[in-house]
């Protein structure tokens, strides 16, 4: 009756070696997964990485495109707007020129001969010039600042034109 327990005992050491060994299989296959799913992982988050880089860098080089094209319409712009300035200058000066022309006529239209009834007529005709030369100045200065005015404007209008074109022609080819 000894040699049972002695074989129970080996019986179970052999057992207990068996599960011992299919353990450290079990482990081991664990760890094999393991290692290849964080290699998997890792390159995962370095193409990810790579893609947030790539992508980055194309907006950024899309943003500086961007505002240099808009750089350029503004300094075209300013161009235009200094022209136009000049140009007023010019139509300024012209309209002064008439104005001292117009009151000139007005001022020639006071010399008239000794008759009285002519001398009454030159009075109403020099009071009707200067009104009349008074009133080509007035609106020859109006129409001077309404055309200053629409040629700001006309030249903000086509640079924002300009821009937007800029944006909305690139806006879908920058897109991936």
């Amino acid at each position: 009756m000894k040699a049972l327990p002695w074989k129970a005992v080996g019986l179970l050491l052999i057992l207990l070696a068996l599960a011992g060994a299919l353990y450290g299989a079990y482990r081991h296959g664990v760890t094999v997964t393991d290692l290849a799913w964080k290699a998997k992982w890792a390159e995962e988050v370095s193409s990810q990485s790579e893609a947030v880089a790539t992508t980055t860098t194309e907006y950024r080089t899309e943003e500086q495109r961007r505002q240099k094209a808009a750089n350029q319409v503004a300094n075209d712009a300013r161009q235009n707007q200094t022209a136009a300035l000049t140009d007023a200058a010019v139509a300024d000066a012209a309209g002064d020129r008439l104005r001292v022309e117009a009151g000139k006529l007005a001022a020639t239209a006071s010399c008239v001969p000794g008759d009285t009834g002519a001398a009454e007529r030159g009075k109403a005709a020099t009071r009707a010039a200067m009104v009349l030369s008074d009133l080509l100045g007035r609106a020859d200065a109006r129409a001077g600042e309404l055309a200053k005015a629409y040629d700001e404007s006309r030249i903000a209008g086509l640079a924002c034109n300009r821009i937007a074109e800029e944006l909305s022609s690139t806006t879908n080819s920058a897109r991936p």
